[in-house]
């Protein structure tokens, strides 16, 4: 029994403080330092979750062939195997095929930047009085800033070449064993789940396989497309760097939404500026111009019927995003991951009849 004159610890008149508290302040510390070391971790291992996010969706693409085989009786790991080999082998065929074109020119490209970059200086003082920092100053300044880390560069070059090999060999052996198991790794994951639970997350599955491989299929035969016609309009035109203009051209304005197109044909129509003229910069920005009109109007209509569309604003906004925060890999996989996200939202969240009410509508014309 604690007397009156010796308060117990806590107490509101007492000198001491709480019991509790310095277990409580220990715990605190504990806790902020297991908050940064995951925090840390998490960081640490961006990389890690961009090459299982990339082998997830290499999976969900070529889920279908695989299928296809197994049901033509192959094995499901002699099936998976084919799917993902076969399409290595397709890649690596365009490579050899197109790519010491390709090499040779975006080289000659990259050496004729300085000269696009004179006539695109001189274009400006003419024109609009602006005068920009001359090529020597330039590279002044990059050697003054970047001049003492050359050895450290090169460490960085070749860190960056061993670093992505072994991401290359993590997405295939990811993908391979998502493409092999199949039904056993949806099973294993269903397994955890309740019925009612299982149903909605086979559902689920189900719906963003078929929309997110419509999609990446969709997009992939739409840049193909218009590389190949973009290439054949810049070789008749005599633009230099036909191949890898028309490669950025097709790359840029499908996997980049609403501004893709635009983006892409900027740099053909600046090199046919500084390269050839007026005339066939002019005809190179219309060119770029119709072919978009025909690709939104016939073309794309047809060739993704089947995709899951997005919000061009949203689109944009998916790929800014993770662009900024997984780099140039997460602009290019935000769309797919923004199509699982709306195939998510459709299965789960019902869309309602609207209200009638005038802020639906523009106001009509007054006479």
């Amino acid at each position: 029994m604690t007397s009156p004159s010796s308060p117990d610890d806590g107490a509101p008149d007492s000198p001491r403080p709480p019991r509790w508290l310095p277990r409580a302040l220990a715990m605190g510390v504990v806790a902020v330092f297991v908050g940064i070391f995951a925090w840390n971790a998490l960081g640490a291992l961006n990389g890690l979750f961009v090459n299982l996010l990339i082998a997830f969706f290499i999976a969900l693409v070529l889920e279908p062939g695989t299928v296809w085989l197994v049901r033509r009786g192959w094995r499901r790991g002699l099936a998976a195997a084919a799917t993902l080999l076969g399409s290595l082998v397709v890649v690596i065929v365009l490579i050899v095929l197109f790519g010491n074109l390709f090499v040779q020119q975006l080289v000659a490209l990259a050496q004729s930047v300085p000269r696009l970059y004179a006539s695109v200086q001189l274009f400006l003082v003419e024109r609009f009085d602006v005068v920009v920092p001359d090529t020597q100053n330039l590279l002044r300044q990059a050697l003054e800033e970047f001049g003492d880390d050359v050895a450290s560069g090169a460490l960085l070059v070749g860190t960056t070449l061993v670093g992505g090999l072994l991401a290359t060999l993590t997405i295939l052996l990811v993908s391979y064993y998502l493409l092999a198991a199949g039904p056993r790794f949806r099973a294993a994951v269903c397994g955890w789940l309740t019925p009612a639970r299982q149903q909605e997350v086979l559902h689920l599955w189900e719906v963003t396989q078929a929309k997110v491989s419509d999609y990446i299929g969709s997009r992939v035969v739409l840049a193909a497309v218009s590389t190949v016609v973009t290439f054949a309009f810049l070789a008749i035109l005599g633009t230099p760097y036909s191949v890898p203009l028309a490669v950025f051209v097709g790359v840029v304005s499908q996997f980049v939404p609403t501004i893709g197109a635009y983006l892409g044909g900027a740099l053909p129509t600046m090199v046919a500026l500084t390269a050839q003229g007026w005339p066939q910069a002019v005809g190179v920005l219309a060119f770029v111009i119709a072919y978009q009109q025909f690709e939104n109007l016939y073309l794309a209509p047809k060739v993704s019927a089947r995709a899951l569309e997005m919000n061009a604003a949203v689109s944009l906004l998916v790929v800014l995003a993770f662009g900024a925060v997984f780099g140039v890999l997460g602009a290019f996989l935000a769309l797919p991951v923004a199509a699982t996200i709306q195939a998510t939202a459709t299965t789960y969240f019902r869309r309602h009849e609207l209200v009638e009410s005038h802020m639906f509508r523009d106001p009509d014309v007054e006479v």
